[in-house]
């Protein structure tokens, strides 16, 4: 990795006294994902490898080029997980998703709404800034306060501030219980009830509310809710969420497929083809937000907290406004096709304030702008 490195540094320096562009790039699983890709490719695949892994102290340092099934291979042999569940979005046809682009990305999977995500288990990192100085921020320790959060700064800035070269997170246990239960319940019904077991101290874990539409049977509103925690808690929460309402318990056997290929985004739903006029829509919001009275079918995780539609593109102000209405915002997924290269447009426009400070952000770690130019906004 020494000699990688001493050879990213020496490129990231000749591209800010040239002023060319780079392009960041991991297993290229989330090259979708943003606006443009822009610039000469610089990957970070030399990158790769265990720097250390306390079980004892749930700490673990890797390179930003690991792959992120081989970091979750030696984690699960320990009986241990990155319990936000990154995706890796294997569907995007490129090589297998890194740690570096999971940060980068700041994408979390069905356990987000209760675990916490990314931004919460990064405990420090390392990374070369625009003018190819390698810095560090943060440590390995949970109670790092010493100067500026940086480490968590780097969490979704799509590669534009740096290229992160080492990444130490906080990991855990894997839950000693898991159990899925099924409820045939329409979307307002599902929300409400929803809201009503958040209330109270049961094991939640991760929800998914969707319309089933088989030849078979027809069209059916399921609401499944994953619990996870101590065997107890998980079987007291069953029989009391299962008096609440009719339904029943998954076998874990068919449950734990169905929940990766959730986090996967490879669910019948998530199984169309993106057009310029059918592109896959995602709405955060806040999980009290009612039913969105939208003509589009929906798929809704998080408790309520993310809305997943098919739409067109032209719906983007449409969409804006109504997040922004319930405290969250909307982001153009999808787009194109599986593997676009970016949809200009993307993200949800931001306002004059915040604009300013992402410019002076970009600025001080960037000041050539070398980094993915217009990935994460058109302005740098």
């Amino acid at each position: 990795m020494k000699e990688a490195l001493a050879q990213l540094v020496e490129r990231v320096r000749a591209a800010a006294a040239d002023r060319t562009a780079l392009r960041i790039r991991g297993g290229g699983s989330k090259d979708f994902y943003g606006q443009q890709l822009q610039g000469e490719l610089l990957e970070t695949a030399g990158l790769s490898g265990v720097l250390s892994y306390e079980p004892s102290e749930l700490v673990v340092t890797v390179g930003a080029g690991t792959p992120l099934a081989d970091l979750e291979a030696l984690l699960a042999e320990k009986g241990q997980c990155l319990p936000f569940e990154p995706p890796h979005f294997a569907w995007s046809g490129a090589r297998a998703a890194t740690v570096g682009g999971m940060v980068a990305s700041g994408l979390a999977g069905p356990a987000r709404a209760s675990v916490g995500g990314v931004r919460d288990y990064v405990l420090g990192v390392q990374m070369i800034n625009g003018q190819g100085e390698h810095l560090t921020f943060g440590g390995q320790v949970m109670k790092n306060v010493a100067g500026y959060d940086v480490s968590r700064l780097m969490v979704g800035s799509m590669g534009t501030l740096g290229l992160l070269t080492e990444i130490s997170l906080k990991v855990l246990p894997v839950a000693p219980a898991e159990a899925t239960l099924c409820f045939e319940l329409p979307q307002a019904q599902a929300l409400e009830q929803l809201h009503t077991w958040g209330g109270q101290p049961l094991p939640l874990n991760a929800s998914c509310w969707v319309r089933d539409d088989t030849p078979v049977g027809g069209a059916r509103d399921l609401l499944f809710v994953r619990l996870r925690g101590a065997v107890a808690a998980v079987q007291a929460a069953c029989k009391k969420m299962l008096a609440d309402q009719n339904g029943y318990c998954m076998d874990n056997a068919q449950a734990q497929p169905d929940w990766a290929l959730c986090r996967n985004q490879q669910l019948p739903f998530f199984l169309q083809t993106p057009t310029d006029e059918h592109v896959l829509w995602r709405l955060s919001v806040a999980q009290t937000a009612p039913v969105l009275d939208l003509p589009w079918a929906q798929m809704v995780e998080w408790h309520g907290g993310l809305r997943w539609l098919w739409a067109p593109r032209s719906a983007a102000q449409q969409f804006q406004s109504l997040a922004r209405e319930h405290g969250g915002h909307a982001t153009l997924f999808v787009a194109g096709h599986a593997c676009s290269a970016g949809a200009e447009g993307a993200f949800a426009s931001k306002n004059a304030a915040e604009l300013a400070i992402e410019a002076r952000l970009k600025t001080s770690f960037d000041p050539h702008g070398i980094f993915n130019p217009g990935r994460l906004s058109a302005a740098y």
